[in-house]
């Protein structure tokens, strides 16, 4: 069944399973028009409804009374809050950031958002989030600016258009329903789920995945199953002093793979 579309989501916007985000907003209030703001979310079609209702139903205090305010661009695919949440701080505070140093400042007839899309495109060439399979989604085409060529993000980040709304991820959705069905019921319920469950086996240990655990080759002639750490060992073996793979090649068809789009096809938004 698909998710029910909740109030203020567009009907052609892109589902994304699992998401985080870290958004820059827009104001086109003629009084404070040109100011800008970062964040982080979940929900970005709810947070931006936040932020033009102001403080009190939610949004930050600083484009509270400031609005109305446009969700221009999100960048997504982090793999937990944790580590959106510390793109978006060094983000806003590029000047306190370590690995932003070699960034120069904003200069005098540079426009904000224009620093804010420049500091970006360094962001996303910068360790740890150059090796992350984020997504640049640029939700208003009409505000997009072009990254300087030197500073275009990695071939396995892609840069997309159109608006995009989060959902809970099916296995989520499915501990849930056990967890709430009747006692009597639950047994039922948990059996039905592991009756559709086929045993996996790893291309690469042999032994069994569990849904949870697995990546498939993205070759549709293929759909080798692997655990996630195996592939990733295997994709890193030529790489020294690093934890996250960028790209690699199938164990059983020998197709290069990027890390970023397997990530996206776990996460059911490929």
């Amino acid at each position: 069944m698909p998710p029910k579309k909740k109030a203020g989501e567009p009907s052609d916007a892109k589902v994304v399973e699992d998401f985080f985000g870290v958004y820059l907003l827009y104001c086109t209030n003629p009084k404070y028009k040109g100011r800008t703001y970062i964040g982080f979310t979940v929900d970005p079609n709810r947070r931006i409804t936040q932020h033009n209702k102001g403080k009190h139903a939610g949004g930050a205090w600083r484009t509270s009374n400031r609005g109305p305010w446009e969700m221009v661009l999100i960048v997504h695919g982090f793999p937990n809050d944790i580590s959106a949440l510390r793109f978006e701080w060094s983000w806003q505070h590029p000047a306190r950031s370590r690995r932003l140093r070699h960034v120069p400042a904003k200069k005098s007839r540079e426009k904000t958002y224009e620093f804010c899309i420049r500091l970006l495109a360094n962001m996303l060439n910068t360790e740890p989030w150059v090796r992350l399979p984020l997504t640049v989604r640029w939700l208003k085409p009409e505000y997009e600016i072009s990254f300087p060529h030197s500073l275009a993000p990695p071939l396995h980040m892609p840069i997309v258009h159109g608006p995009v709304k989060s959902v809970k991820s099916a296995t989520t959705t499915s501990k849930t329903a056990v967890a709430s069905a009747p006692e009597d019921g639950r047994e039922g319920a948990a059996g039905e789920m592991e009756d559709n469950d086929q045993v996996l086996f790893c291309n690469i240990c042999f032994k069994t995945v569990s849904s949870g655990e697995k990546m498939e080759c993205l070759n549709v002639r293929c759909g080798a199953i692997s655990h996630i750490i195996c592939l990733s060992q295997c994709f890193l073996a030529k790489e020294d002093n690093q934890m996250l793979p960028v790209e690699g090649t199938c164990v059983t068809c020998e197709c290069v793979l990027q890390w970023g789009d397997l990530v996206r096809k776990k996460n059911g938004c490929y």
